[in-house]
Order: C-alpha cells, then sequence, then structure tokens
C-alpha cells in the first residue's frame, strides 16, 4: 500500500562517525554500572530528533490534499521479530536528552520482545527509523510507514578510507538514506534534511546540547 500510494523518493549521504563513535565510547565507559548504554541508533534517534524539530514538515503526515503538522516527535523504531516487522515509537523524543533516549529505546525493545507494548506505542509515531547495522549490511532504502512523510534508513558504522587535507586517513563511516514522500518534500528539502542529520552526528557534541 505504501508504495502504491507514496511517491517515494530517495537521498543518501555518507556519514563520517569517527567522533561519534569516541564519545559514545567515553559516555559508555562513565556510566554506572546499571545505567543505559548508548547505542548507535540512540545518537542517531537524537540527531533526527534534533532535525526534525528544525525542519518540522518530515514529521508531519500527508492527509488528503494538507499536510497534518505533528506538535510532538514520536520517533518509531523498527523492529524485526519472528512474526515480522514492527514499528513501535518512543513518544516526545524532542524533548529527551540522549541518555533518556537509551534509556527509553532499550525499554521499548525489550518490552517489544516479550510481548507488553501498549497498543498507543504502535500508532502514534510520526517518523520511522530503519538500522540494519547490526546484520552487517552497509546501504538500504525503506519503505514510508504511513502515514509517515519519510523515514531513515542507516547502515553498518565500518572503517573506511577517506581523503582529509589531501592524506588519507582512516574513518568510521556509515551510510544513511531518506525515502521521502514527494508530495510533501521536493529533492533540495530532503537533501537539507539529510545533511542536518549527517552535521549533527558528525558534531557528537551537539547531541549533548539540546
Amino acid at each position: 500500500r505504501s508504495k502504491d500510494e507514496i511517491p517515494h523518493f530517495y537521498v543518501s549521504a555518507d556519514v563520517d562517525m569517527t567522533g561519534a563513535m569516541e564519545l559514545r565510547r567515553q559516555l559508555n565507559e562513565s556510566a554506572a554500572d546499571d545505567g543505559a548504554r548508548i547505542s548507535v541508533n540512540d545518537m542517531v534517534i537524537k540527531a533526527t530528533s534534533i532535525a526534525l524539530k528544525r525542519q518540522p514538515k518530515f514529521n508531519a503526515f500527508f492527509r488528503g490534499d494538507r499536510l497534518q503538522m505533528n506538535p510532538s516527535i514520536n520517533m518509531g523504531i523498527a523492529i524485526a521479530q519472528e512474526a515480522g516487522l514492527i514499528v513501535p515509537g518512543i513518544s516526545a523524543c524532542e524533548s529527551k536528552s540522549l541518555m533518556e533516549i537509551a534509556t527509553a529505546s532499550r525499554d521499548l525493545i525489550a518490552r517489544a520482545n516479550n510481548g507488553t507494548l501498549r497498543n498507543e506505542e504502535y500508532s502514534g509515531t510520526t517518523f520511522s527509523i530503519s538500522n540494519l547495522g547490526m546484520f552487517d549490511v552497509d546501504s538500504f532504502v525503506a519503505i514510508i510507514f504511513p502515514p509517515h512523510a519519510a523515514v531513515l534508513a542507516v547502515g553498518k558504522v565500518k572503517e573506511q578510507a577517506v581523503a582529509r587535507d589531501g592524506q588519507l586517513a582512516v574513518a568510521q563511516m556509515m551510510k544513511a538514506t531518506v525515502s521521502v514522500d514527494h508530495r510533501v518534500a521536493d529533492g533540495a528539502e530532503a537533501a537539507q534534511f539529510l545533511v542536518e542529520i549527517k552535521n549533527l552526528l558528525e558534531n557528537p557534541v551537539s547531541l549533548l546540547l539540546e
């Protein structure tokens, strides 16, 4: 239904996650033994939430011939289970810190696996993220989850040779692809949105400031 009714288009970018991975390591090393461990996906969720606050069109729903703007950013996380794919969500990500997102994400995944999710966690999402990095996938494109306006797909973070100031270096790189409803945004707007996420992840201290 999504592919039949929604005119999809796709924009991709390479994200240098070197700084983000180092920040994640430092935060996890300094966390209490019983504290939530920050995952790569938690950082992606936080960066996307900040980008959605700055570009709220991508957090909207296309209803009939108009956009329904959503005041809250409820982030759907694609979770693969034996029975199929589910997309439960973390509510009010616009007001959650990176650590709060990590705690909520861990809780959501645990309850998805033991079957104790609430109905509103399935139905109240406004944007979604699909991460196949744990399956050793470099990149892919995701199908928009109606009535969302877009979905972000991210692959694994891997060491890769890059050119910096004319010198060869090794960086931790991740491919990100946003699928967008063309009725909601055009290619230039989608590119700006994806670059916003890229810039936040490449300057990871910004994830701790909002």
